[in-house]
């Protein structure tokens, strides 16, 4: 299905899904749900292997712009490193993008900014970011307090930050293109980040790592990943733009939404559930 682009649209803004492909992980990473119960709810919605985090990145086109929100995992992967193959296959080279946004820095989201070589995927593209991201993996005693997971994590994205060395620029209360604005979501790192896209009676939000296994998450809201950087606050965050999202009827997209990459969330009587518009 790596031909499968859904797209929205959205004013004078098109928002295509771009696939990047699965990333192995565990639903042991889970915290709140015992892995028997979690495995229901993912079988019940009809996933075939209940362990894999899909990615996706999303390509905003308009007003003369080509912004790209996130770039995947990179090369390496078996699995999963697809973003640059399928922007191709829908007549996108890496130079045609003129602003990659941002939504954090893990690895699964700003992999693609480097080739085999540690060089810059993207030459023309400006680099946007939250300025508590930057300080957060800048942060030399944030680094010596991490694991070595967490190590490789901080080399990688001191690595990319200064292979785009001069490139990169901070968010700040102004949109970024017209329609287009972030959206602090803090939790999952400091800086996580959505973006909103606004025209007349429509809104979409493309709302990165809110959740990773979207129908766990969803139905059981509390449940939280190793992931995040500070799960209360990332749980916080979470039942607040869940309850948002589902009473302004606010079009989601998802980092790891799933390939079908746009829905509307619903409340249930304990929690929420996924209507997937493609």
């Amino acid at each position: 299905m790596s031909n499968y682009f859904p797209f929205y649209q959205i004013g004078d803004f098109k928002i295509t899904t771009i696939n990047d492909g699965d990333m192995t992980s565990s639903l042991d990473l889970l915290s709140g749900i015992e892995r028997n119960d979690a495995e229901i709810i993912q079988h019940h919605s009809g996933i075939d292997e209940p362990d894999d985090i899909h990615i996706n990145c999303y390509l905003i086109q308009g007003n003369g712009r080509v912004i790209l929100v996130d770039t995947g995992i990179g090369q390496g992967n078996s699995m999963a490193g697809k973003l640059k193959e399928n922007l191709s296959s829908i007549g996108i080279s890496p130079d045609d993008i003129d602003t990659i946004l941002l939504t954090h820095c893990h690895p699964d989201h700003i992999g693609g900014l480097l080739d085999a070589e540690n060089r810059r995927v993207f030459n023309v593209a400006d680099i946007v970011l939250h300025p508590l991201e930057a300080q957060h993996w800048l942060d030399d005693e944030q680094f010596t307090l991490a694991d070595e997971r967490g190590k490789r994590n901080f080399r990688l994205v001191r690595q990319t930050l200064e292979a785009y060395a001069g490139k990169v620029s901070f968010l700040n209360d102004e949109n970024i293109a017209e329609a287009i604005m972030p959206v602090c979501l803090p939790g999952h790192t400091p800086g996580h980040t959505g973006f909103l896209i606004e025209s007349d009676c429509t809104s979409l939000l493309i709302w990165g790592d809110i959740v990773h296994y979207p129908h766990i998450q969803l139905a059981q809201p509390t449940v939280s990943i190793l992931f995040d950087n500070d799960p209360v606050q990332a749980k916080e965050t979470r039942m607040k733009i869940l309850e948002h999202a589902a009473n302004e009827k606010l079009i989601i997209a998802g980092m790891h939404l799933g390939q079908r990459g746009f829905s509307f969330i619903h409340k249930e009587e304990n929690g929420y559930c996924i209507a997937y518009i493609n």
